[in-house]
């Protein structure tokens, strides 16, 4: 069945939703994250202003949904009026990446890899482009190429934190997390700004420094510019689930509430507000909120989670039908560039053969600790106990307190204990 097809079925407008990753998103904060940080590790990507610290940046034009929309329109008549337009250009692809953020909708990320790509080839030594290129690879997951991209443009003006930030959400993608750390620290003592707490956020809460997780990003969100109300209201929704991890609801529910005041029907903190309610047990509240979401914006995780609620209030033919949905919106097995899909697959018992496989081939580039989990767990599920093991070693290497990461952990760990003990023969 195709995804229009299962979406016709449930009412969901078949969208195309992507995870925008860190780069282009996450934040950081000043104690920095290497052998020199003094507090500890923080919370997660999609992160804060994408295109610009710069002299005319962003952070001065309105980033509500109109103002993005508005700026939009007005950068795509400048491009046909001056093709040649490179800084039409850039401010088109940075709102562009800010909606498909805003919306989880990949289309408009698209549009803008489309947009940077002819500005660059018509005038290859435009700087801003070449820094902008490198979120561009971000979102679209090639995080090698985004890697390169920054490097570039690190040797163009190596005074622009910008690009250390990129490099660095880049390498926390493919798992090499020291360089990451040390990048993130050059980019806060270079120039401490709202993306650079944001990322020594993340930077701690992959070390398990879940307070230190929150003061970065409440510095990340009081550094953010007040025109800026998409990336407060991500900064926010970062707050929110960070507050969740920690059990803290009541502080999680406040900040998705500021976050949904920020920026109207903002995506992360509705789903935000879904997590809450069944965190309390309120599964009914729960799925009221992720079912009107996913009609707007389905993505795997919400199908995830709807298909799960369903399961728990006993209704099979429902939980299916949002099941089936989920893999519909991961899209072919191959052609996965997160673990998202295998993780589901191992979750659910199905397909576990393909669960095993697409990990295994997102692994093959990735060495993130989320990639090595998903892993581990397809691994545990057929029974390759060993491999399960060396994988889930990997997946916690950092000291995150990951609440799946750690109870796959002690899953492996015990059925490892028991194969141990059983008799022989």
């Amino acid at each position: 069945m195709t995804t229009s097809r299962v979406c016709r079925r449930i009412g969901v407008a078949p969208t195309i939703a992507v995870a925008i990753v860190a780069g282009t998103l996450a934040a950081v904060a000043p104690p920095l994250v290497s052998g020199r940080l003094s507090r500890s590790s923080s919370r997660a990507p999609d992160g804060a202003s994408f295109g610009s610290d710069r002299a005319q940046d962003v952070v001065a034009r309105p980033t509500s949904s109109e103002g993005l929309r508005q700026r939009i329109a007005a950068m795509e008549q400048r491009l046909r009026d001056h093709p040649a337009d490179a800084g039409a250009a850039v401010l088109l692809a940075d709102a562009l990446l800010r909606l498909a953020r805003a919306t989880t909708d990949g289309r408009p990320a698209n549009r803008a890899a489309t947009v940077l790509t002819a500005a660059l080839r018509d005038t290859p030594a435009h700087y801003d482009a070449l820094r902008m290129l490198g979120a561009i690879y971000l979102s679209q997951h090639r995080f090698l190429d985004a890697l390169e991209a920054a490097r570039r443009a690190r040797d163009r003006q190596p005074d622009d934190a910008w690009n250390y930030g990129v490099m660095g959400d880049a390498l926390i993608e493919l798992g090499d997390y020291d360089r990451a750390f040390a990048t993130f620290d050059t980019m806060v003592a270079m120039r401490p700004s709202a993306t650079a707490y944001a990322r020594v956020a993340y930077a701690r809460e992959l070390r398990g420094d879940l307070d230190g997780a929150v003061d970065s990003m409440q510095m990340a969100e009081q550094a953010a510019a007040a025109e800026d109300s998409e990336a407060r209201a991500w900064y926010a929704a970062q707050l929110g689930e960070l507050y969740l991890h920690m059990g803290r609801l009541d502080e999680a529910d406040r900040e998705y509430r500021r976050s949904a005041f920020l920026y109207p029907n903002y995506p992360h903190a509705i789903a935000g507000a879904g997590k809450v309610k069944a965190a309390r047990g309120d599964r009914d509240g729960a799925l009221a909120i992720y079912v009107e979401q996913a009609k707007r914006t389905p993505t795997l995780d919400l199908a995830w989670r709807i298909g799960d609620l369903y399961a728990q209030h006993g209704n099979a033919t429902e939980s299916e039908r949002y099941f089936e949905l989920a893999e519909e919106l991961a899209g072919p097995d191959m052609t996965q560039t997160e673990a998202n899909l295998a993780s589901f697959l191992a979750d659910h018992d199905r397909r576990l053969p393909d669960a095993v496989k697409i990990a295994e081939h997102v692994a093959a580039s990735r060495r993130d600790i989320f990639t090595a989990d998903a892993l581990a767990w397809a691994y545990y599920k057929v029974g390759r106990l060993r491999e399960a093991v060396d994988a889930s070693e990997r997946a916690c290497r950092t000291g995150t307190r990951d609440d799946r990461i750690r109870s796959h952990a002690a899953a492996i760990r015990a059925a490892i204990a028991r194969e141990s003990t059983r008799p022989s023969g």
